[in-house]
């Protein structure tokens, strides 16, 4: 197609190539023009019979010169003066010939010799359609041709003496190869992705595709913060509508680059594709050049980046929502091989389809390198795969984390256990309850859980989050609020933008440690300071609106919470001190049986030492290394030296050691040798997918100890 569509249009240049050969006939001598006029008369020739031998027969009936014409609305004389100033481009021999016939020795043909031409039609003397003098000039000043970039004149002397050229690249893309022109980098918005369909029923994409199809000049506005999902919309636009896309980055407020982008868009028979990144440095938004571009505009940019002007209508499109029969179609068609796994993919990862493309790239890829090791594909290599793409994107003080904890590693009060639960649930049965139930319309239900763990440090606010990531198969995204705080105007809020906008893009669990460095309560402005912290927690509160994954946030001062966020809140979940029960399970949660010397006394360590979980923990780790040292088991002398240390940590007076603890302790020790150790296999109410490692109780105990 493109050899018949190229050399079509050397044979159309070549009947330019004879009438200019005729000028020089009879205006120049034969040593003057002979051997110019001898050398345009055998290129001429040439071409068109290539053209007319071309296999394939005819070129197709609309060629990109075609196309040019016609979305411009060029006449025979604009149209004859494009392929006049082609003419360089055909062949080296014509570039020298046209230089030596410039008065400024450009291999470019002059306005003067155009104007010769002109004068031979007029009198009859050379055959064509090229415009008189008059109306030669008047189209080469406000011409279709000029004021769409299509032709320029060069250089600086007289206006005879000027260059004539085209668009840059607009020759070789008229000759029908993909040629992008410096002033455009092309922006790829890959092929069209499954999982759109409901999308494109949308009211806002009808009118989009129609939008597209009337070829009215009109800006389409496509937003979203992820270049990706915004291009998918795109091209899903594009599709539906039966055009092709033209997509380039560039300086949107250029008019001879927005020029280019709608030149080399018409003459492929596509629609341009303006792509505009964030503003960079506090910019405000740009306003596009549009007055040069026939017909639709697509924009992809984020949100505040495009200001368009006041010359055209614009139509905004939203690049949501997307159903959950969607997201399932679009894991059957990313993952062919495993469509049974789509309804669970779909609810473990609600990613956005363009999304899930690119992730099932990443499975198939490493499922090709070790073919033994991935499986069908679904499940934990899709959950690799997306940690993989996301942990370049991951901003200071954030990290991404496969949890491997369980509830059996969890020790709380029924209250707080069944809390947490239902917020596993509440996320696993989002999309039956809000979708296929229609809660969302009905009770306006927001999509998302929202968390708040409340407690005195060490009580297991952050152990509970990573059990909920781990129940609900998804990656845990840890972010430090300490860390975010920025004393830089407006840095806090993008750091934090940063963080939610990975969380969305994995799906991961979102969780916000030390809270109240971030959501403390906003107090009336009394300097310049207080608006700007006021303006931070107004802006968590909006973010966290909107978010529609599981956000889990700690704090160990709930009083500094704000209201308005506490009100926001799914499940305010309290964590207090464990009691005896609690402590005792702990201590052998830390310490597996086989650890312990004869005279280690759990229950009296629990009972003697009312402590948070995260001393026991740490009591337990310093007690086994001091054994380790040692070389023996942990004995009693190391727990209580290890718990000595803990008080000393906090600044607590240490309550001494138990008493009575050796000898009760190596009656204990003795019982328990001769009970069969636990194993962790044999928990019938564990169905998380992941690990517990190899110390996980029952939960029937763990609550009745509780």
């Amino acid at each position: 197609m493109s050899e018949r569509i190229s050399r079509d249009l050397s044979g159309r240049a070549a009947a330019v190539a004879v009438r200019v050969a005729e000028l020089l006939e009879t205006l120049c001598s034969e040593e003057a023009g002979g051997e110019s006029a001898a050398f345009l008369r055998d290129w001429a020739a040439s071409a068109a019979h290539r053209a007319a031998a071309v296999p394939g027969g005819r070129p197709p009936a609309a060629t990109p010169l075609d196309r040019l014409v016609h979305r411009f609305g060029l006449g025979a004389p604009e149209t004859e003066l494009v392929l006049f100033a082609g003419l360089p481009e055909e062949h080296e021999g014509l570039a020298r010939t046209f230089r030596t016939m410039n008065p400024g020795g450009a291999p470019h043909p002059s306005v003067g010799l155009a104007g010769l031409l002109a004068d031979g039609a007029a009198g009859g003397g050379v055959r064509g359609h090229a415009p008189d003098r008059v109306a030669l000039r008047r189209l080469l000043h406000e011409g279709p041709a000029v004021r769409a970039g299509v032709l320029a004149l060069t250089g600086d002397g007289p206006f005879h003496e000027r260059s004539l050229t085209l668009a840059d690249g607009l020759w070789e893309a008229l000759h029908g190869y993909p040629v992008w022109p410096d002033a455009l980098e092309e922006a790829d918005p890959g092929p069209p992705v499954a999982g759109l369909d409901g999308w494109l029923e949308l009211p806002e994409s009808v009118r989009a595709v129609a939008a597209l199809r009337s070829r009215e000049p009109r800006i389409l506005l496509v937003g979203a913060r992820d270049e990706t999902v915004a291009l998918s919309r795109c091209a899903a636009l594009a599709r539906a509508a039966g055009l092709g896309l033209v997509a380039a980055r560039t300086s949107p407020e250029d008019p001879r680059a927005m020029g280019l982008l709608g030149l080399h868009a018409a003459v492929r028979d596509a629609v341009p594709l303006l792509v505009v990144p964030a503003p960079a440095g506090g910019a405000g938004p740009v306003t596009p050049a549009v007055a040069r571009i026939p017909g639709p505009l697509l924009v992809c940019a984020p949100p505040g980046a495009v200001r368009p002007g006041p010359q055209r209508p614009v139509l905004t499109v939203p690049v949501g929502p997307i159903g959950t029969a969607d997201r399932r179609t679009a894991w059957r068609a990313a993952l062919p091989g495993a469509p049974e796994h789509a309804p669970e993919l779909a609810a473990r990862h609600p990613l956005d389809p363009a999304l899930t493309a690119q992730v099932a790239l990443d499975v198939h890829s490493r499922a090709g390198l070790a073919p033994d090791a991935g499986g069908d594909g679904a499940g934990p290599d899709v959950s690799g795969a997306i940690r993989a793409r996301a942990g370049a994107l991951l901003p200071p003080g954030v990290d991404l984390v496969g949890p491997d904890a369980c509830w059996s590693r969890l020790v709380l009060g029924g209250e707080a256990d069944g809390q947490l639960r239902d917020a596993v649930a509440r996320l696993r049965h989002q999309a039956l309850v809000l979708d296929d139930w229609r809660l969302r319309e009905a009770a306006r239900a927001a999509r998302g859980v929202r968390l708040l763990l409340t407690g005195p440090p060490g009580t297991g606010k952050s152990l509970a989050a990573e059990v909920l990531a781990a129940e609900a198969g998804r990656d845990l995204l840890v972010v430090d609020g300490s860390e975010l705080v920025s004393k830089y105007i407006g840095e806090t809020e993008k750091n934090l933008a940063a963080c939610f906008e990975v969380a969305e893009r994995t799906q991961a669990v979102f969780l916000l440690d030390e809270a109240d460095a971030l959501f403390a309560t906003r107090t009336e402005v009394s300097e310049a300071n207080d608006r700007f912290a006021n303006m931070e927690t107004a802006y968590l509160l909006q973010r966290l609106d909107r978010f529609d994954g599981l956000a889990v946030l700690t704090t160990n001062l709930r009083q500094n919470i704000d209201a308005a966020f506490i009100r926001r809140m799914d499940f305010v979940v309290e964590f207090p001190l464990p009691d005896e029960a609690g402590r005792h399970r702990m201590w052998e949660l830390h310490l597996p049986r086989a650890l312990l010397h004869a005279d280690a006394d759990l229950a009296a360590l629990a009972q003697h030492y009312p402590v948070p979980g995260g001393w026991i923990r740490n009591a337990a780790i310093g007690a086994a290394f001091r054994a380790a040292d040692d070389g023996g088991a942990v004995r009693q002398g190391h727990l209580v030296d290890a718990m000595r240390r803990e008080y000393g940590k906090a600044g607590r007076p240490f309550p001494g050691e138990p008493a009575g603890a050796g000898a009760a302790g190596a009656d204990r020790r003795a019982a328990r040798a001769l009970e069969p150790a636990p194993d962790p296999a044999s928990d019938p109410a564990s169905d998380s997918p992941f690990p517990c490692g190899p110390f996980a109780i029952d939960r029937r105990t763990q609550k009745e100890s509780s």
